[in-house]
Formats: C-alpha cells, structure tokens, sequence
C-alpha cells in the first residue's frame, strides 16, 4: 500500500498485486478511482473538473466508484461529499473508508475496498448507516463510472419456448428519456447491450432485474464485471431493479442496487459488490461471440 496524489487529491493510496492495482481517496467520497491491470489504462471513468450545483451545495462526481442511497432525488441524492473521511488499513491490501455523517441528509456511507492476494479480484462492501431519529427506507446503490468507448453488458434470463413458460421473466424497466430505437442499444436474445457514442450527447438509460447477479463493461479486449447477491422475492426500487446503466456521450454509468432496506434509527445496510477485470477478450462481431468469450469468464468467477 502507497500514498499517492491522484486527479489532483493528495490523499489517496494505492492497492496492488500482481495483477492490478486500485486506487482510492481519503479527501473525498468515499470513492475508488482507479482500478486497472499494471500497465494498461485505467478502466474507471475520470471526471475530476465537473461540479453540480443544488441546493444543498456543489457535489462533485470526481469519478470512479461511489455509494449512493436510492432512489433518486434532487437534490437529496447530491448531497455534497467533499469533505474528509477517516480510514482504517487491514495489511497491505484493504481500506475502510468512512464518510462524515451527511448534515443534510443524516444517513453515513461507508466503504471497505479489499484487493485478492492474486488476480484481478476486488471485494467492494458498502455500508449505509441511518443517523437520524426516525426510520428511513432506502437502497444502497453502487455506481461506477467507465472509461468511454465501451458498452455495457446485461444478461438476458435463459431463453424459453411459449410452450416452456408462460409467465414473465423479470422487469424491463425505462425512463421517461430512454429511446428504445436509439443505435446505442442492442437487444440480443443472450444479452442487452448498450454503448458510448461521443456524438450522441443525448441521455439513455435503462433498468432490469438481473437475477444472474452479475453485469460487465466492454472495453477494447479488456472485461470489466461486477457481480452482486440477487434477493429472490425483496423489494427492489425503481419498479424492481438491481441493475441500472446511464450513458450520454463518452459518459457511462454501471450500476447495481440492494432491496429497499426500512433503517431504525442507528442501523446499518450493507451491499457487497465482487469485481473482476480481464485482459484480452476477444469478443469478435457477433452476440454468440460474446458470449463465447465472456461466458467461460463468468462461470469461472462465480462466488
């Protein structure tokens, strides 16, 4: 473990093992803002001179990985984050980042980053504590921020015959600016895709029910994957979602949540993602061909 200035914050520092390496600030956040394999690009997005002003002060997203509460509202999910966490070490490969109480809001995020002893694995456990008086209901949502020029990977529940099942599989779920005749989508039998175009600044996003408990980022040949619990029967937000992807323009969000959680006052929801990262996918042109080289990858992992 080293202490590093990274996109300008001086108080960050550096996981590594023989494979990747992960970066994380203690100025802001709590957030990961780095995660690449030695010697390639980093595969997180950067974004360290942007700034939304709302009511409740500038919120910078910096870029990376964050932890939010969903669902979504202005300006309570913005909710500035800029000031400086305590952290504890756990050796030389994990960090406990804790983020003062947010005023505003009186909910406390608080992220534990271990990197595997070998590989390309990280856990990412995100805790959100309820420090009001009253009870609250909620769900954590972990957000990642991806280099542009890729495209998000969602899988598609197995495919079955009219005469297999007749009852629906999971949610499609849309935003009131989602355009599902937009290019940047691809709707394949295996797997719903959506990529980065830096012509089209307009926003798309779309929402679903993973049950698989996994979703990836396609970058040139290297595969980004998160993989979470999926809850059969829980409640999730936005009419029943664990998975969420937000692109316009080169910006691209990934994006998994818990269930919705009922806090007392005092108590603590965790959500835990496992990430991946591997190097020379060679995906080829075609839907059988991603899932000819991604597949074998996600079983493998599989915890």
């Amino acid at each position: 473990m080293a202490k590093l200035t990274y996109l300008g914050l001086p108080n960050c520092y550096r996981l590594g093992n023989d494979t990747v390496e992960v970066v994380v600030t203690t100025d802001v956040g709590p957030r990961v803002v780095r995660y690449a394999r030695h010697g390639a690009e980093n595969v997180l997005g950067e974004v360290p001179g942007v700034v939304l002003t709302t009511a409740l002060g500038d919120w910078r997203p910096v870029g990376g990985h964050r932890l939010w509460a969903a669902p979504e509202a202005m300006p309570r999910s913005y909710a500035p984050d800029n000031a400086p966490l305590e952290y504890t070490t756990d050796g030389e490969r994990a960090i406990h980042l804790i983020a003062p109480v947010e005023a505003q809001v009186g909910i406390q995020k608080e992220m534990i980053v271990t990197l595997d002893a070998a590989g390309g694995g990280v856990t990412v456990e995100q805790r959100i504590t309820n420090r009001n008086l009253w009870a609250v209901e909620l769900a954590l949502w972990g957000i990642t921020i991806l280099r542009g020029g890729g495209e998000v990977i969602i899988p598609q529940e197995p495919f079955r015959t009219w005469s297999q099942e007749l009852l629906p599989a999971r949610p499609l779920v849309l935003w009131h600016y989602t355009d599902m005749a937009d290019a940047r989508f691809t709707f394949g039998s295996k797997y719903l895709r959506l990529r980065t175009d830096a012509s089209a600044e307009s926003p798309q996003k779309i929402g679903v029910l993973c049950k698989r408990g996994w979703a990836a980022y396609r970058l040139a040949d290297q595969l980004y994957v998160k993989q979470f619990d999926y809850e059969a029967g829980a409640t999730y937000p936005d009419y029943g979602c664990n998975v969420e992807t937000y692109t316009a323009g080169n910006y691209v969000e990934l994006e998994s949540l818990s269930p919705l959680r009922r806090l007392a006052p005092g108590a603590t929801a965790t959500h835990t993602e496992h990430w991946q990262l591997f190097a020379n996918v060679d995906t080829g042109q075609t839907e059988d061909g991603l899932h000819q080289a991604i597949a074998p990858l996600i079983e493998r992992d599989e915890r």
